[in-house]
């Protein structure tokens, strides 16, 4: 696979055949710029890789199934990448670029949601429609923004489940919902404080303590400290968001250190591919996703979600033995909805896609996707997953578990 460097063109122009009873005839397609500054070094590299790797994945499907149908013409995606380094100053910068030197009328989003919040002023500056998958803080949408549209459902939403299903466990053990502690560690950044304030709210309607209220280290390489006081509280909900790095630390520290929670609920376990590096140690963990293989929706271009994991994992080895991350899945999604908008936009014109896309009605393999006047999708739930024996098996929210949930979860 191609892991670009400081800027990539993915060239993706090509002929195909358009066949008719009979008739066969080779038409040659144009090409539709997209651009994108993404994480491909720094703290976000690995999710900005995962998310590269899903907008080429459907770039390709696309141009094989016939590419953009632009009124009586055809269109290939190509998209130029600058790797952002992990920093937002640089993403604005490289935004510019893409926007001003390179002349992109249409970007795909960066990883995470500082980096979107640093790019996302740029775009609507310049009036550059853009559809981001990475981007999940709340604070995206409350800015009466008019060319960000995000695919994914905003971070508040992330670990509301995991208070619900705490809550549902203390009745079962004869207890109060407001018997729980709950114990809340993140990262400092947009997306994270998000989660810690849903998080918050739930906890606080449904009477539950708050014993521990801590931001991670910054370099998220150590969080020995928080959890020592895990074990002198003892929480009966530890929720952790920090990024990949921040949970791959997690669970690392949390198998050395023996912590016993009875849930623990953390946010880019597939990402960081816990169960591949830590084993055991990440049984009976709750991992928030986005979106999960096992759900059933559809699309005539990437199928089923389960062909569409089948067919990555056979397209990039490395995923082989492993989730596919839904950060992967959303950014396709993300490259699919621009296919959609050209299409029903019937031009280039950035102002008719930028409308296109505020009207967008679509269900996909990664979920229906229709987007509030604020740019957020408010068509699709989160899912939460328990890994059970190095299997990552939906628990909730009920209407799509396919597993019960394992508690109390044990130190291993």
């Amino acid at each position: 696979m191609f892991h670009y460097k400081k800027y990539a063109i993915a060239a993706a122009a090509a002929c195909f055949t358009l066949a008719a009873p009979g008739i066969a005839s080779a038409m040659e397609c144009g090409e539709i710029k997209l651009g994108s500054a993404i994480s491909l070094t720094g703290k976000y590299a690995t999710n900005g890789v995962h998310a590269q790797n899903g907008y080429d994945f459907a770039i390709k499907k696309i141009k094989d199934a016939g590419g953009i149908k632009v009124g009586d013409k055809c269109y290939n995606f190509a998209v130029t990448y600058y790797d952002d380094e992990s920093k937002g100053d640089r993403g604005a910068t490289l935004a510019e670029r893409l926007i001003n030197q390179d002349k992109i009328q249409y970007m795909l989003g960066p990883y995470s949601s500082g980096l979107t919040k640093a790019i996302a002023p740029v775009t609507e500056k310049y009036q550059i429609p853009m559809v981001e998958a990475e981007g999940a803080s709340r604070s995206l949408f409350n800015k009466g923004r008019k060319y960000l549209f995000a695919v994914l459902s905003t971070s508040e939403q992330y670990l509301a489940s995991a208070v619900t299903l705490a809550a549902e466990k203390a009745k079962e053990a004869g207890k109060q919902a407001s018997d729980v502690k709950v114990a809340v560690a993140v990262e400092n950044d947009p997306f994270s404080l998000d989660i810690r304030a849903g998080v918050l709210a739930d906890a606080e309607k449904l009477g539950m303590k708050v014993v521990i209220d801590e931001k991670l280290p910054r370099d998220l390489s150590d969080m020995s400290a928080i959890l020592t006081k895990v074990k002198l509280l003892k929480p009966d909900l530890l929720i952790v968001s920090g990024h990949s790095k921040g949970a791959a630390t997690a669970v690392r520290q949390i198998g050395e250190m023996k912590i016993d929670v009875p849930m623990i609920a953390l946010t880019h376990c597939e990402a960081a591919d816990v169960t591949g590096k830590f084993g055991a140690v990440a049984n009976d963990l709750l991992c928030s996703t986005q979106w999960a293989e096992t759900l059933s929706y559809e699309d005539p271009i990437f199928g089923s979600a389960a062909n569409f994991e089948t067919e990555f994992k056979a397209a990039y080895k490395e995923y082989a033995e492993k989730k596919v991350p839904y950060q992967t899945a959303q950014a396709s999604a993300a490259v699919y909805v621009f296919k959609d908008a050209f299409e029903r936009a019937g031009s280039l014109d950035k102002e008719k896609v930028r409308d296109a896309l505020s009207a967008t009605d679509l269900a996909t393999f990664y979920g229906k996707i229709k987007f509030a006047p604020e740019g957020n999708n408010i068509a699709k739930p989160m899912v939460l997953r328990q890994i059970q024996d190095g299997k990552y098996n939906v628990v909730a929210p009920s209407a799509f578990a396919s597993h019960k949930v394992n508690w109390p979860r044990k130190a291993q």
